[in-house]
């Protein structure tokens, strides 16, 4: 058998110019690491919400919608006017269908302006009742419970709560025991069926994006998703509010989010599921379902505070990572 080779020194300095030439071989990319989920499609989609216009931009669009009524208007009024010429018969039935319209815009608006006085009113009680003196002085917290028996007396659903409450008022002579049982008397059941609608609107969110691949398409299921979230929470609280309403309502909440900074990423965010370890088990789209659901579910518990009648004190409020987990279940491995 052949001995082995012996070692061999190579001496660095011995070496001449052409045996230090640089190689012409690409160097080797380091791998990127790759970032965690972020939840990009719900943090655009509360960003494009609570954009504010300027008032140029305001004035603008304004003036671009009263030009395209007078242009709708005049086109019509030369069609009913030519039509009455031609015919005397078919112009008064383009009349009269005009007249609908008009009657439907009216209404419409007329409904926009209702929603926004009862998110008005719901808000102004949501003052009173948050007011520290309210809960120190008992006719202040009568007045508060008062409000809220008149805001849902129309509601069969909160009837017999409402009739056990009326019942206890005369003996609760504590005025922060009376706010107490009113908030405990009338919103526990509304309180539920609002996080019911926003665990239903994280579970959309969470399966579009982990499902959807376009980019836009994921953002404007986040948006729409959220707005009606915000929607049907208002009428649950009992102010139920219109088109402009609910866009209106949806800036606030989402206003108030990027405000505190409740839409970044944090810890929380993780750990809503499964304790921490399964968005790096499963695959990115998965992990931006679960941020992005969990992100809606952070604006739900915005737009709760926003559109309840009183602020949580004798109810907990509502956490994320209970609402996330509850809303997902099934969705996704539990790790």
């Amino acid at each position: 058998m052949s001995k082995p080779p012996k070692p061999v020194v190579i001496d660095a300095d011995a070496l001449g110019p052409a045996d230090h030439a640089v190689s012409d071989a690409p160097p080797i990319p380091e791998a990127e690491e790759e970032r965690p989920p972020e939840g990009r499609a719900m943090r655009t989609a509360t960003r494009l919400a609570a954009r504010r216009r300027g008032p140029v931009a305001r004035l603008f669009w304004w003036a671009v919608a009263g030009l395209l009524s007078l242009m709708i208007g005049a086109a019509f009024w030369d069609f009913v006017t030519g039509l009455l010429a031609r015919n005397a018969i078919l112009g008064q039935v383009a009349l009269g269908l005009a007249g609908i319209v008009a009657l439907g815009l009216v209404l419409a608006a007329l409904r926009e302006i209702a929603g926004i006085a009862r998110l008005a009113r719901v808000d102004a009680l949501q003052t009173r009742a948050g007011d520290p003196a309210a809960r120190r002085e008992r006719a202040r917290a009568l007045a508060v419970s008062d409000s809220m028996l008149a805001l849902y007396a129309a509601r069969e659903d909160l009837r017999l709560p409402s009739e056990r409450l009326k019942a206890r008022q005369g003996d609760i002579l504590d005025a922060d025991a009376l706010l107490e049982a009113t908030e405990t008397a009338l919103l526990t059941p509304l309180d539920a069926a609002a996080r019911a609608e926003v665990e239903r609107a994280a579970r959309t969110v969470a399966a579009a994006t982990a499902i959807v691949p376009l980019a836009l398409v994921d953002v404007a299921v986040a948006l729409s998703a959220n707005l009606g979230m915000v929607r049907r929470i208002a009428e649950i609280y009992g102010g139920r509010a219109g088109t402009f309403g609910s866009l209106r309502l949806m800036r606030a909440v989402a206003s108030h989010l990027l405000a505190t900074g409740a839409v970044a990423v944090g810890d929380d965010m993780i750990s809503s599921v499964a304790g921490g370890g399964v968005v790096s088990k499963l695959s990115r789209r998965f992990g931006e379902g679960v941020v992005n659901g969990a992100l809606t579910a952070r604006v739900g518990i915005a737009a709760m505070e926003v559109c309840r009648p009183m602020p949580f004190a004798a109810l907990p409020r509502p956490r994320v990572t209970r609402l996330v987990q509850r809303a997902l279940t099934g969705m996704f491995s539990q790790g």
